[in-house]
């Protein structure tokens, strides 16, 4: 499910307060995913709606503790769309129902403060696994922080190549059938033994956003996936012209395989859909 939207599945927790209304909580939908809204008491069917749902949503799934909402197709970040679900007990709950980049809701668990014995459980767990993650993003940013090649990366992105000892080696220009052109540049530095790709990107798309969702450096012929730093000045670019850079750093040692040099593939894939939108093949014969 994941692979096919291009987007993280997500089950997390909400705690509301006796008046939720002093929040509105966002939910995080995909394009014919159906997102779970799990309730501690019952909802009342009748009384739960989403206004302006009509052409872009399945009807509401509505009965027991659950309310199932399923776009029929993307919605873009800025799409807002007002969902109540009423409880039997004639409560009240606002959501506004979105979309964001990285990930989407599978389920959503909404437990009130006064919390039952499972709500402190789902939270204790949501805790952790919320520590968790971001000791491993500490941790990540600690090493990238001390990394030469986030550095160059860094510096690459912003369009400082003469801060650096590279020097372009090849140049490439291709636009995929939706609009979006790449204008592409290889660059080597034998001083320092590095290898670099820039992507600049300008989205001419008069409707659909892009964005990236992964980089891949892989072997040509085992498809081993090899290490390398990346820095990007737009994480999201909008349709009607936005423009933003991609710039990859790797280590001559990249190249190097138990059966001697090998050449390495490096790919881009775009969010929401999952397509390959650019690659280049790589060689060592490039720093010399």
């Amino acid at each position: 499910m994941a692979a096919a939207k291009g987007r993280e599945p997500v089950s997390r927790s909400l705690y509301l307060p006796d008046d939720p209304r002093e929040a509105v909580h966002p939910v995080y939908v995909a394009g014919e995913m159906g997102t779970v809204l799990r309730f501690a008491q019952p909802v009342d069917p009748a009384r739960t709606k989403m206004l302006g749902w009509e052409g872009r949503f399945e009807p509401l799934l509505a009965g027991g503790h659950l309310v199932v909402v399923t776009p029929l197709k993307e919605l873009d970040p800025e799409d807002r769309f007002l969902l109540v679900v009423t409880l039997q007990n004639g409560k009240e709950l606002p959501f506004t129902v979105t979309a964001q980049e990285a990930r989407f809701d599978h389920q959503v668990n909404v437990f009130p403060v006064e919390e039952s014995p499972e709500a402190l459980r789902s939270r204790l767990a949501h805790h952790q696994t919320r520590e968790r993650v971001l000791e491993e993003e500490n941790e990540r940013y600690r090493n990238e922080e001390t990394s030469i090649d986030h550095a160059l990366a860094a510096l690459l992105a912003r369009g400082a190549v003469k801060m650096t000892s590279m020097r372009p080696k090849v140049v490439h220009f291709f636009k995929n059938p939706q609009g979006v052109e790449f204008l592409m540049t290889v660059l080597a530095s034998k001083k320092d033994n590095k290898v670099a790709v820039v992507f600049d990107v300008k989205n001419n798309s008069p409707t659909e956003s892009w964005s990236l969702l992964e980089a891949r450096l892989v072997s040509e012929t085992g498809g081993e996936k090899k290490p390398f730093a990346l820095r990007a000045t737009q994480e999201y670019l909008a349709p009607g012209g936005m423009s933003g850079t991609i710039a990859v750093v790797m280590d001559e040692s990249v190249f190097d395989s138990s059966n001697g040099p090998e050449r390495l593939v490096l790919e881009l894939f775009r969010r929401g859909t999952g397509l390959r939108e650019a690659w280049v093949l790589l060689d060592r014969q490039l720093l010399r």
